[in-house]
């Protein structure tokens, strides 16, 4: 029997990555596929006019955890609009099962599946579940997590194989990554530029990502620091089995005498997978996706979770890696003292510098499992066909 599946949620980059890994499996297995996202996040920049879904919709879902009174009843008013127009979708398009990965606008699609008798699943990516996923969790098939929740099938996370496919063993500690995300984040940037002349002087480089809010104050602070900075303009090449001009480039700066002052520093580039295989050790936020690909790559790492994330999720997220000595975890309050006090910031690096990385670099790579987009999609045929 041909099964179509829709895949509902999205909003941010955490939760449109699992989308896709989602919508590529079924793609591989010659399953149809329609996705149900929204019109406030980056859905259609992710989406639109691409080739992984077989139809795509954006329905105008408001978020309703933030509202209060009388906005939060309009909020939940327009999202029942939007889950029977859901619901019809999935319906005129003979779905099977509906897969949410949840993001505010997961809510059409998922609540349109229960109203119209159509089997959910749910994809947790967070160690702490969602206010949505909470509500749909007891009405779902099967609930999914990379972490551990009561009830729930533990699944690899869903990664792109490309951060398998360029996963190494960290020996020497040559190039720190300092990634605030796209969107940046002012503590990380601040504290690579504090540790930015002791990491010159122990011959330690630095590639950073600000962000692009943050790109020119960044780039401004170090040339006060002596640095120069320089990024090249250069598009990833996922099909090339040839190292990438990215990698061409660090390889060449990592040969280079350790007394040249310069910084590798982008605001956001296509090039991230190679750029994390390249690095020794990454200085990042705490985001699923971002945390999973870095232990796929087998990249040891110290989070420092955004600590306005809903119900600090990444902390959590942090915390599960951390609690099995598989990353150091410092909240952002004890960095912001860090690059305060010089005494803490080279306490930090010293940290840093002394950390096993060869043995949490094997043990990231024993913990990372491939094909967590392939098993969830099995489990929800396997489900179905039942």
């Amino acid at each position: 029997m041909q099964h179509t599946i829709a895949i509902t949620g999205g909003g941010t980059g955490g939760h449109l990555s699992i989308a896709k890994a989602l919508g590529i499996a079924c793609k591989a297995q010659g399953i149809n596929t329609l996705y149900i996202g929204g019109t406030r996040g980056q859905d259609k920049e992710w989406f639109y006019g691409g080739n992984i879904f077989d139809n795509m919709f954006f329905l105008d879902s408001v978020p309703v955890v933030n509202q209060r009174g009388l906005n939060k009843f309009k909020a939940l008013g327009k999202n029942i609009i939007q889950a029977k127009k859901a619901k019809k979708i999935m319906q005129d398009l003979n779905t099977s099962a509906c897969i949410s990965v949840g993001g505010f606008c997961a809510a059409s699609g998922g609540f349109g599946s229960l109203i119209g008798g159509i089997p959910l699943f749910i994809h947790e990516q967070n160690a702490f579940i969602g206010s949505l996923n909470k509500l749909l969790k007891p009405f779902c098939n099967l609930f999914f997590s990379s972490f551990t929740f009561n009830n729930s099938i533990i699944t690899p996370y869903p990664v792109n194989e490309i951060f398998f496919d360029k996963q190494r063993v960290r020996k020497n500690l040559n190039f720190i990554l300092f990634l605030g995300g796209s969107q940046g984040a002012k503590a990380i940037n601040d504290l690579a530029l504090a540790l930015a002349i002791s990491c010159h002087e122990k011959g330690i480089k630095i590639i950073h990502q600000t962000g692009k809010a943050d790109y020119k104050r960044v780039q401004t602070e170090y040339q006060k620091l002596g640095f120069s900075t320089k990024m090249p303009d250069i598009e990833l090449n996922q099909n090339s089995s040839k190292e990438s001009k990215m990698q061409d480039y660090i390889s060449k700066a990592n040969n280079e005498t350790k007394l040249k002052k310069e910084v590798i520093l982008f605001d956001f580039s296509s090039e991230l997978a190679n750029i994390i295989s390249i690095s020794d050790f990454c200085i990042s936020r705490a985001g699923a996706s971002s945390l999973w690909e870095l232990t796929s790559n087998g990249l040891p790492t110290l989070f420092i979770p955004y600590p306005y994330a809903a119900k600090n999720h990444q902390y959590f997220n942090a915390k599960f890696l951390s609690d099995k000595d598989l990353a150091i975890l410092y909240v952002e309050e004890q960095i912001k003292e860090c690059y305060r006090n010089n005494d803490l910031t080279q306490k930090l690096l010293e940290e840093i510098i002394s950390y096993p990385l060869e043995q949490c670099s094997k043990n990231l790579i024993n913990h990372a499992k491939r094909d967590g987009a392939k098993e969830i999609i099995n489990r929800v045929i396997q489900d179905i066909n039942n």
